[in-house]
This record gives structure tokens, C-alpha cells and sequence, in this order.
């Protein structure tokens, strides 16, 4: 385990507007150079440029995701490392989280991590005047209610996940890989559902209207909350602060190494740019 006093060093980026392939390989070269002790503990902040829609881990591209409908808008598609479902990034705020498994600020279960790091990032919207919440194992967010079967996010919180007034506002995906663990989330700013359900496949329409009704009915954003849609970068810097204050690590502001901008690179291309990866399910 890393000394504490070096352990509660962490480094934090300000990305700046990126393709989906190049977001999802700088996740996962900060997560391999960071398993070989070659950077710290990093949080980052980004943003999509085009939009993108990201699916996790284990979802079936060909049967879930209507590829020419992304095509025709314009709009990225790539797989992440991380499990869930089909966001839609677009006029929203990313976070990624890399840290070792066996950091002294984290519990061992998954969940657990998932506690802690969400209260730094509640911390964060507090701070913006949103009145965040955790969603609580065993708490009435209509997870028991039948759901439409299909492939979106944000149709209802898991465990621990972030809420205002019941309604899902951040979302977020975990993996542990070569003893550390990535945790990335959208945090929305405005939020269209019938955007997200025109990408997605469905067995008819009313399937697909009954989906849109459900992300509509559980999911909320900044816009709606504040009554705007606020700057990405200032938003970034409230939430970098406060999860810092509420966590007890320093952050301290940085950049890629050479050797990870060479990584993500290298992954963006032969990767998250691949049909091989993005179509392996």
C-alpha cells in the first residue's frame, strides 16, 4: 500500500473537448501507467467534441445500437472498458477517477468505493446549489418497477449513484483492472431522451416511445435543476475543489506524461477507433 501522506497526493486534469476514442484510451492509459507506478492517483474532468454515444462493456452493438442513425447525425460510438448501459454525451460534463484498489481512502467492495467517491462528487454539486443525493441500497427509485427492456442509461439509479429529487443526475461505470480501479460518470447539463432512444434499437415504436416516457420519468440535469445550462469549465474546477475538501486529498492541477499521451494514442488507434473492439459483442 502507497505511504498515506504520498497517497493523498493527487494529481487532477482540465481536459478540453475530445473524439470518443481518444477520451476512452486517456482513461485507460492513466489506469495502466498508474498500475506501473508511473503516475499518480488522477482525476479529470473532459468533454465530447462531437457528440458521442458510449456503450459499456458488455452491451451487443449490432443488436442494441443503431450504427447509420449515429452515422447520419453526425454523432462518435464507441465501447468503454467500464460495464452499464448506452450514454449519450452531449452537452454534459465527464469525471474519471483512476486510484489504486488499495488506497487507505477507500474501502475494499465495490460499493464501497463507489460510496466514497460519490461523496466528492456531491460535495461538488452542493457547492453549485444542486441538492445532490445517494441512491441507498434498498431505497423506492423504481428499480423493482417493470422497465422497458433496452439499452439506455439513466432509465433508473443504481446503488450509490447520484440524484436530486429521485431522479438520476450522474451517472457512473467502474473497473478494476491490474490492481487499480477506473470509475468514470456523465454528469448531465441538459438532458433529451428521444435524442438518446432515436440511436438505440427497438422491437417497434411504441417500445421505443415507452423508453423515452421512462428516461424522461427518472433521469434530470443542471438545466432543469438551475434553471441553465452552466460552463463546463467552471463547473469542472467547483467539483475538483470540493471533492478534494471532502475526501482530505490535495489536488494538484497537471497534464498527461509523455508516456501516456503515447499510450493513448497507440489505444485510440488500434482500439477505440477499431470495429474489433467496438462491435466485439
Amino acid at each position: 500500500m502507497e505511504g498515506t501522506t504520498h497517497a493523498m497526493n493527487w494529481r487532477v486534469i482540465f481536459d478540453g473537448p475530445h473524439d470518443a476514442r481518444h477520451n476512452m484510451a486517456v482513461d485507460e492509459a492513466i489506469l495502466c501507467c498508474h498500475a506501473a507506478g508511473a503516475a499518480p492517483p488522477t482525476l479529470r474532468f473532459y468533454t465530447w467534441q462531437p457528440p458521442a454515444l458510449s456503450i459499456g462493456y458488455f452491451q451487443k452493438a449490432h443488436a442494441e445500437v443503431d450504427v447509420d442513425a449515429c452515422r447520419a447525425r453526425g454523432i462518435d460510438f464507441v465501447r468503454r472498458i467500464t460495464g452499464g448501459r448506452a450514454v449519450l454525451h452531449d452537452r454534459e460534463l465527464t469525471y474519471s477517477v483512476v486510484v489504486r484498489e488499495d488506497h487507505p481512502l477507500l474501502p475494499p467492495t465495490l460499493l464501497g468505493s463507489y460510496r466514497v467517491l460519490s461523496q466528492g462528487l456531491i460535495a461538488g454539486l452542493r457547492a453549485l446549489g444542486v441538492a445532490a443525493e445517494m441512491s441507498l441500497p434498498g431505497a423506492a427509485f423504481g428499480q423493482t418497477a417493470r422497465l422497458p427492456k433496452n439499452g439506455a442509461c439513466f432509465d433508473a439509479p443504481s446503488f450509490y449513484e447520484i440524484t436530486v429529487q429521485r431522479k438520476k443526475l450522474l451517472g457512473s461505470a467502474q473497473v478494476r483492472k491490474e490492481g487499480v480501479l477506473l470509475q468514470h460518470g456523465s454528469l448531465l447539463f441538459d438532458f433529451d431522451p428521444a435524442a438518446l432512444t432515436s440511436l438505440l434499437k427497438f422491437p417497434d415504436a411504441g417500445e421505443r416511445e415507452r423508453c423515452t416516457k421512462v428516461l424522461q420519468a427518472k433521469a434530470t440535469s443542471l438545466r432543469h435543476i438551475l434553471g441553465t445550462v452552466p460552463d463546463a469549465t467552471a463547473v469542472a474546477r467547483i467539483m475538483a475543489a470540493e471533492f478534494g475538501r471532502a475526501l482530505g486529498i490535495t489536488l494538484a492541477e497537471g497534464r498527461l506524461t509523455a508516456e501516456e499521451e503515447a499510450l493513448a494514442a497507440r489505444l485510440a488507434a488500434e482500439k477505440f477507433g477499431a470495429d474489433s473492439w467496438n462491435f466485439s459483442k
